[in-house]
């Protein structure tokens, strides 16, 4: 995405300057020498983030292997009319505070600024969509061409053996550009004796196996193509489904026309495709996510580098043992890492104990680490975990992998959390919601952070913090 995000990039300058280089000309002026005056023209510094920020609007990108080439040039059609818009009033509004020298002191400009500024946003908002057009189509043979050796593969677990599952394996295989490959069937009875093949794939079990098959043969995705006669058995599977971090798609045996609003609905070859759920931080936006880490995590670390020697010198002092502990924690895709903290109990084998949360007058809890849990400075170092990309500054706590085989049992929902990233601070914890309080209010505020992710909510959560994420009654 990030490839891509650059390719568009070049695209829209190269319609700018062509649609600048034709106003030129059409004003008798002539191609310029250097585009060093085109460089200097107001619609020029707007266009490109304007116009990148209109195609991650209108989820361009997002990666939908599934999307037809029409519906793509739809969408990048809808955002190049939205960016010139913005485009118009943009320059508008700037020309009042743009140096003469680069505005109104141009030849072109003289007398002819009016009609020339028209013909140059007419001839853009020709050439825009057709470069951005050209550019995707253009990247998509490259994709397909390289999807179809084996590479740059999404493996998919398909439910469903009958003829509406048999239909989506053979749309799937026969548009490999997709990238989209079923790499094992599960039947849509509840038992299913394992070895035999369906379309060349294993079936490697039934419903009753679900759990068992997906533990062991991880999946990217898994689809649902259930005949009529078991769609009974959806909402129960879709809730069992819940305990893994996995896109969900339903494939209805109905015309997109019929589907509900409240889903993602997408064509393959005549083929609905319904999205149930699926990870925000794909894509794009993912990319900026990262980029937000990767600077924030940075400028922490210096920053706060004199406080955590400080705070160091503090954990020796308060007694023996490591000054930094770690602690087998789960983020995004259940992937296992070791979270680091300073030491804040007499001995570094009370932390790595049973899983059970700290009360308020733990006596395994030295003085000094009771300062630094209700201060937050105990977490410091987790610094160095969103730098080496195992966490992210804003996210889900993360939890140890026992306590997450208990509540994925026990509570419906809690593995979307996996969807993301786990969290130096999160949606729960500028609420209040942080050490032994409720688990029901702590996960609903981060399925609501999961669903409504945005680049400008994790901004949010980290001002917040500032204010309400350090010192709170319920840290210890």
């Amino acid at each position: 995405m990030v490839l891509l995000a650059l390719a568009d990039a070049i695209m829209v300058a190269g319609a700018c300057i062509a649609a600048w280089g034709l106003r030129r000309m059409s004003l008798g002026t002539g191609w310029p020498d250097s585009l060093g005056p085109w460089v200097r023209e107001p619609a020029t510094l707007l266009a490109v983030p304007v116009t990148l920020y209109a195609m991650l609007a209108f989820g361009l990108y997002k990666p939908r292997r599934d999307r037809s080439v029409l519906a793509e040039i739809g969408q990048i059609l809808k955002a190049s009319l939205t960016a010139i818009a913005v485009l118009i009033v943009g320059t508008w509004a700037m020309v009042g505070i743009w140096p003469a020298d680069a505005v109104r002191a141009s030849a072109e400009f003289q007398g002819l600024r009016l009609d020339a500024g028209r013909l140059e946003v007419g001839m853009l908002a020709a050439f825009l969509p057709v470069c951005l057009a050209a550019e995707r189509m253009a990247f998509r043979a490259a994709l397909r061409f390289l999807r179809r050796r084996g590479w740059n593969l999404r493996h998919v677990c398909l439910i469903g053996t009958g003829r509406l599952a048999r239909v989506a394996c053979r749309t799937l295989d026969r548009n490999s550009w997709t990238g989209i490959h079923v790499a094992y069937f599960l039947s849509h009875n509840e038992h299913h004796a394992p070895g035999t093949m369906c379309l060349g794939r294993p079936v490697l079990g039934g419903l009753a196996d679900l759990e068992a098959v997906l533990d062991r043969h991880k999946p990217d995705a898994v689809y649902l193509a259930l005949p009529i006669g078991r769609t009974v058995a959806r909402p129960s599977i879709l809730r069992r489904l819940e305990r893994f971090p996995v896109d969900v798609r339903l494939i209805p045996e109905v015309s997109p026309g019929h589907l509900a609003q409240s889903m993602s609905v997408h064509e393959l070859d005549g083929m609905p495709i319904l999205s149930v759920r699926e990870n925000p931080t794909h894509g794009f936006g993912g990319f900026a996510k990262r980029g937000l880490d990767l600077a924030g995590a940075s400028v922490g670390l210096l920053l706060f580098a004199p406080i955590m020697a400080a705070v160091a010198i503090g954990v020796r002092l308060s007694g023996p043992g490591p000054i930094i502990f770690s602690q087998r924690r789960v983020s995004a895709g259940g992937q296992v890492f070791n979270i680091l903290k300073f030491r804040t109990m007499f001995h570094a084998e009370d932390e790595q104990g049973p899983a059970r949360w700290t009360s308020l007058d733990d006596d395994r809890i030295t003085p000094f680490g009771k300062w630094l849990r209700g201060t937050s400075l105990d977490e410091l170092p987790q610094l160095l975990n969103v730098f080496l990309g195992d966490m992210s500054l804003v996210g889900p706590r993360p939890e140890r992998p026992e306590l997450i085989e208990r509540f994925r049992e026990d509570w419906r929902g809690y593995m979307l959390r996996q969807h993301v990233k786990a969290g130096i601070t999160g949606w729960a914890q500028v609420n209040g919601f942080r050490g032994n309080t409720s688990l029901k209010k702590r996960l609903q505020h981060d399925l609501y952070y999961v669903r409504h992710w945005s680049l400008g909510f994790d901004l949010k959560i980290l001002w917040l913090t500032l204010f309400r994420g350090f010192v709170h009654h319920n840290a210890h």
